[in-house]
């Protein structure tokens, strides 16, 4: 159940035009690595399925032929047992998401030979009758070695060493059938001579080796931002995509967020407007030092003129994955979580800012240091200075870019009203009552009618809508949050914090949560 997210804004740092490393033992992109072990898997899937078919086929094709003995076994047949058990065994092997990719693909060239090894012992293995012309021909285990160059990345001197060696089973086929007695196909030279087209095959899939690294290496160039390496994709949304990344030098784990390229080759004023945010995020999140705001390390541009910013790697999940996936939380676990989401949001409070985009899927749960459970508040983009003018990002002018998240939105958002703290202790309010009942305050159909719900409706009490008890103290302070009028909400995230923690309940503590990590983990 472990995920990792990325997030937010950093320190401010001097941002730095990304530089690239140079030399041939760069490594490809994990996540190019991974997708061609899947590909493996899916190509052992059908080798098992044609291993199987081909045999039947064979057979009646035998039958239709009136050839001796279609109806019983050949004996070239018992190569076909162990070509369906290794590769189903290889499939299964593929579909663990722990294992290296690279030593998969190295399995990959292994089970090429293997595959070889037994096609060349089923074409030969069978009685040919004596004098049968030997003319040149590709066969299936060239086409494998140039199928595999082209699915399966690999560095040229390996598709060379492992390509040679599949592609001499013909021969050695043909070898052991004269040896059998079954097969007099005159001089040695004549197994050369038959298979050369299969060494031509080889020579095109040493070539499409070369050009699949050498595509892997400028995508692994593009991917370095600074001193960061990318590494696989964790996610992508309207605006940005996330890699995980790792410090060239200090080894140290970290997310990359990178403005989409088609955000900034849209309309200048779209382009303008994501730029602006993303910038925004960045500056907003390194002047804030709460631990329970994510962490920016870095941020700059990169070769392509790409804004990133690099930020801490969060393991664990955010909350609405926790209660999609789990299920409504206790009361006590619920006030645990949204205290650390008002501490948070208190200093950005103080220095005069509104997140704007407090829902549950910008709140990341999980393990920092030696504390489970722990909350990061993700996603600055959308941070209101309340003191500033809006910098033209008002809703009139963000086409594309709503200020907000419809089923999490105050009233006073809705309405275009001024807006300060208050509303960010509304969108909270939203999240504990998705914590404590597993749904929406409102529910509606269309994003107008949920807008229309938030402005003037009148939620049901969270403890109606949920067989877990609630505390009634609990009830009345997350029916205070979603108040219509900001002034009768908790009118600071410190105060909410000590309404919360007077709430009679079951405690949760750090020992309750480092015991259900391990348990869902």
């Amino acid at each position: 159940m472990t995920d990792h997210k990325f997030i937010g804004p950093a320190p401010g740092t001097t941002p730095g035009a990304t530089t690239v490393a140079r030399g041939k033992g760069r490594a490809l992109p994990a996540d190019l690595l991974k997708d061609a072990s899947r590909r493996l898997g899916i190509m052992a899937m059908l080798a098992a399925v044609l291993w199987t078919v081909a045999t039947i086929l064979y057979h009646l094709a035998l039958r239709a032929m009136d050839h001796p003995g279609w109806d019983r076994p050949l004996s070239s047949d018992a190569f076909v047992v162990p070509g369906v058990i290794v590769s189903l065994a290889l499939y299964a092997y593929t579909r663990r998401s722990d294992r290296d990719p690279k030593l998969v693909l190295d399995i990959g060239l292994a089970y090429m030979v293997f595959t070889a090894i037994l096609l060349g012992m089923t074409f030969h293995w069978e009685h040919v009758e004596t004098g049968m012309p030997i003319t040149p021909q590709l066969s299936w285990i060239g086409a494998i070695t140039l199928m595999f160059a082209a699915i399966i990345p690999s560095t040229p001197m390996k598709t060379a060493i492992a390509g040679a060696i599949a592609i001499s089973m013909n021969p050695i086929g043909m070898l052991i059938s004269r040896a059998r007695g079954t097969w007099d196909f005159g001089p040695a030279s004549n197994t050369l001579l038959m298979h050369y087209p299969d060494l031509l095959l080889l020579s095109v899939a040493v070539v499409i080796s070369h050009v699949h690294t050498h595509l892997g290496h400028q995508v692994a160039r593009a991917r370095e931002m600074g001193s960061y390496k990318l590494g696989e994709l964790l996610g992508a949304g309207g605006m940005g995509e996330v890699y995980k990344a790792t410090h060239r030098m200090l080894a140290r784990p970290a997310a990359i967020k990178l403005i989409r390229p088609e955000v900034i080759a849209s309309s200048s004023e779209t382009s303008e407007l994501a730029i602006r945010r993303f910038q925004r995020e960045a500056d907003v999140a390194a002047r804030l030092r709460s631990p329970h705001t994510v962490e920016l390390y870095d941020f700059g541009i990169a070769d392509d003129d790409r804004l990133y910013f690099v930020m801490e790697l969060l393991d664990g999940m955010t909350l609405e994955q926790l209660v999609r996936t789990t299920g409504p939380v206790p009361a006590g676990r619920a006030i645990y979580m949204l205290r650390q989401v008002c501490e948070s949001l208190e200093e950005a409070h103080a220095c005069g800012l509104v997140h704007r985009d407090i829902k549950p899927a910008n709140l990341h749960v999980g393990r920092v240091g030696l504390h489970d459970d722990f909350i990061k508040v993700l996603d600055f983009g959308l941070v209101k200075a309340v003191n500033r003018p809006e910098d033209g990002l008002t809703m009139a002018t963000q086409a594309n870019l709503t200020p907000g998240t419809p089923a999490y939105m105050a009233p006073e958002v809705v309405s275009g009203a001024t807006i300060d703290g208050r509303t960010d202790i509304y969108a909270l309010g939203c999240v504990a009552y998705f914590l404590l009942t597993g749904q929406l305050v409102f529910q509606a159909d269309t994003v107008m009618q949920m807008l229309i719900n938030h402005a003037s409706a009148t939620p049901i009490p969270p403890s109606q809508r949920t067989k877990l008890q609630i505390p009634s103290g609990l009830d009345e302070i997350v029916m205070a949050c979603l108040a219509k009028n900001p002034s009768e909400r908790p009118q600071s995230a410190a105060t909410l914090s000590k309404q919360l923690a007077a709430v009679k309940v079951e405690a949760w503590d750090e020992e309750q949560a480092a015991a259900w990590w391990r348990m869902n983990r």
